[in-house]
């Protein structure tokens, strides 16, 4: 998966001999031929060099490949489990058995999944039932990885978070993270459980920063200011600083989603509730289906017969993960008010093929654009930030109007799209009119 590759090729890559253990046959076949599964800058070049020069392998034998290692990762998914939100664990669970049959020696078993507080118990109670007999310590490494940038996070992490009851195993994590000592990357070692909310806690937050300049880029439309500058004027205050502070229409991808879900679950489960995580869920849910009606509302009040063109599927740049991405229900919502669909994505249409098979897919932004009626920007591909303004307006074909350029990520001025010809929309911006 996601991020049993990028940690496995990152850990080759300082000098470790690893190996990547999946039950899909066909992806690691793939793997053995070059092929990546998934999409992320530099990570080819990276599993291809530590491949050639004997550190990386791939195959399926659990057995073996556990029997000789020091240090056995669980990277395996935790998506949310239906009907309650809470992190479906069956995966991990699986996994620490097939492991508990295959100890040799002194091992450390690392959980890289993100997962609820008190899994690690779990795991090993799991472990030792198994395999009574096993000299094996089970620690919580939880990743902090941004898509897009994963490999740049995985070698130059803000911190290093190892939950761990043995000094033993305090003592592996720390050689097997050493090649970071020059980048001085903090380690920070706490209980098992406490490394377990970090992660949580730290997703959360982000989540929560996300939806509140979300809520502010509402306010600002309200009242006609200018959320970027808003967003600048509290991000300087380095008690609060820049990052996640881009207004747009709302937080999606494999992490935030599930993870803000399985925390309220967690919290309520133990009687203690969090309940501005619990409406940052719902207002983000909220937002992403707000979105479709925005650009209704950008087209005079009804898309029924005409043609909206997306430009961007993935829920963020430098990835292929449509997983809860916001054009998701952007899509769904145009459809149901009578609009058809095109769209384009650099990375991501073979993903959303299978997802949204309705939508016509075009080749590049252009033809994406084509004899459409409004464009809108879901995704703020590098790609899609210096568009010749000029030839989409002539691709597109409004009815009696300026064509219509709703802009979801605000990577545009407003004065340049209106010169250009455009009626334009934007987030927690004053529309500008068409000249």
């Amino acid at each position: 998966g996601y991020v049993g590759l990028v940690s496995g090729a990152c850990l080759a890559d300082f000098g470790h001999s690893v190996v990547c253990i999946d039950r899909d046959p066909d992806k690691i076949a793939s793997l053995n031929a070059g092929r990546m599964p998934i999409y992320e800058p530099g990570l080819d070049a990276l599993v291809s060099e530590n491949v050639r020069q004997g550190r990386l392998g791939f195959g399926s034998s659990l057995r073996e490949a556990v029997a000789g290692a020091d240090a056995v990762f669980i990277a395996v998914g935790t998506p949310s489990r239906r009907g309650d939100g809470f992190a479906d664990l069956s995966f991990v669970f699986e996994a620490a058995r097939a492991i508990a049959g295959a100890l040799s020696g002194f091992t450390v078993v690392v959980t890289k999944s993100t997962v609820p507080v008190g899994t690690g118990d779990e795991v090993e109670r799991i472990i030792r039932e198994a395999a009574p007999g096993a000299d094996v310590a089970v620690v919580s490494n939880p990743e902090f990885l941004r898509e897009g940038a994963a490999i740049a996070d995985f070698k130059r992490p803000d911190r290093i978070v190892v939950g761990a009851e043995d000094a033993r195993a305090e003592a592996v994590m720390r050689e097997v993270y050493r090649p970071l000592y020059l980048n001085a990357a903090p380690i920070l070692v706490t209980r098992r459980r406490t490394a377990e909310l970090t992660k949580y806690a730290a997703n959360a937050f982000l989540a929560a920063k996300i939806t509140f300049i979300n809520e502010i880029a509402d306010l600002c439309e309200a009242v006609g200011a200018d959320v970027q500058q808003v967003a600048r004027g509290i991000g300087l205050d380095n008690r609060i600083g820049t990052k996640f502070l881009h207004a747009g229409p709302g937080y999606g991808g494999s992490c935030f989603p599930k993870d803000t879900l399985a925390l309220v679950k967690t919290a309520q489960d133990a009687g203690a509730p969090l309940r501005l995580v619990e409406t940052v869920v719902a207002v983000n849910d909220q937002r992403k289906r707000a979105m479709a009606r925005k650009v209704i509302k950008a087209c005079g009040g009804s898309v029924r017969g005409r043609t909206v063109a997306l430009l961007g599927l993935t829920f963020k740049p430098d990835t292929d993960d449509m997983r809860e991405a916001p054009s998701l229900a952007i899509v769904a919502g145009l459809q149901d008010a009578g609009a058809t669909v095109r769209a384009y994505d650099p990375e991501g249409m073979e993903q959303a093929r299978a997802l949204m098979p309705s939508v016509e897919y075009a080749e590049n932004p252009y033809a994406c654009a084509e004899g459409a009626d409004a464009l809108v920007i879901v995704t703020e591909w590098n790609a899609f930030r210096a568009l010749d303004l000029d030839r989409l307006r002539q691709a597109m074909a409004p009815s009696g109007a300026a064509p219509v350029l709703i802009d979801l990520r605000n990577i545009y001025r407003p004065e340049e799209v209106r010169l250009a010809g455009f009626a334009y929309s934007s987030i927690g911006r004053a529309e500008a009119p068409a000249s």
